[in-house]
């Protein structure tokens, strides 16, 4: 499930192939009794409650999973206004400090974009580490001219760094908490049950046409689009850092 979660390429195709294969297994037991009279009344409402309750539970997965990537997008821009914010006020400091200190804010905003652009593991954990190293140093830069000369301007490039450091935690954050994998499991089981109870209640020779295939394919594309936006680094659908690089541009000028 995991796989077919963080790939959602893989996810579609799947989800395709079991949500066919569900209305063929329908269309295959309602040879072995068909419904009559009462009962195919009875059976449309029950068939309009279940697309219901699954139409449902897509919209409101849908629904967090775009209030997931809103969020996302909000905390890559408070990262750039954390990081230019320090980087002015690192002139309260002391010369040699200001300077060492926008050295390595200016190293930091590359680790930062970098988080956003990479797609390989490894990749991440590298610069997952790098930027440890480089928050370890940013805090150092400033803690020690604030501790030789305590006064409200090195208070405030003191606050600064804290909002810098605050905001990539933050970032982490959004980007590690998903849709819940129980979740996909109750919207699939749904899913599928749906495609069985259509399956079961056609009527004559229409199984086996390709009318059936309308239904899969549309739950597989809301699923394919639901886990391609809570995907943050494998999906098509991805937050590109747009402030962070603007501001590595306007560092740079």
């Amino acid at each position: 499930m995991n796989k077919l979660v963080n790939f959602p390429l893989v996810g579609l195709i799947a989800s395709f192939v079991v949500l066919w294969l569900s209305v063929r297994i329908g269309a295959s037991l309602r040879k072995l009794r068909s419904l009559e009279g009462d009962e195919r009344e009875d059976y449309g409402f029950i068939l309009t409650a279940s697309l219901t309750l699954l139409a449902l539970i897509i919209g409101f997965t849908f629904s967090i999973a775009v209030g997931r990537y809103d969020q996302r997008k909000n905390y890559e821009e408070a990262e750039a206004n954390a990081i230019g914010t320090e980087y002015v006020r690192a002139g309260l400091l002391p010369a040699a400090d200001a300077a060492r200190v926008r050295t390595l804010l200016r190293g930091y905003l590359e680790h930062r974009i970098l988080f956003y652009q990479t797609r390989d593991d490894d990749r991440l954990r590298q610069i997952d580490s790098a930027t440890a190293q480089l928050e370890t140093d940013l805090w150092s830069a400033v803690q020690a001219p604030a501790a030789a000369q305590p006064n409200a301007l090195t208070a405030l490039a003191v606050a600064g760094m804290n909002d810098v450091l605050n905001s990539e935690g933050y970032t982490q954050a959004a980007w590690l908490y998903r849709i819940p994998v129980s979740a996909w499991g109750l919207m699939g089981a749904i899913a599928i049950c749906c495609n069985v109870l259509i399956g079961y209640g056609a009527h004559g020779t229409k199984a086996k046409g390709t009318l059936f295939l309308v239904l899969p394919l549309l739950m597989s594309i809301s699923f394919f689009l639901i886990a391609d936006i809570d995907t943050p680094r494998r999906g098509l659908i991805r937050v590109i850092p747009l402030n962070l690089s603007k501001l590595s541009q306007d560092l740079q000028k």
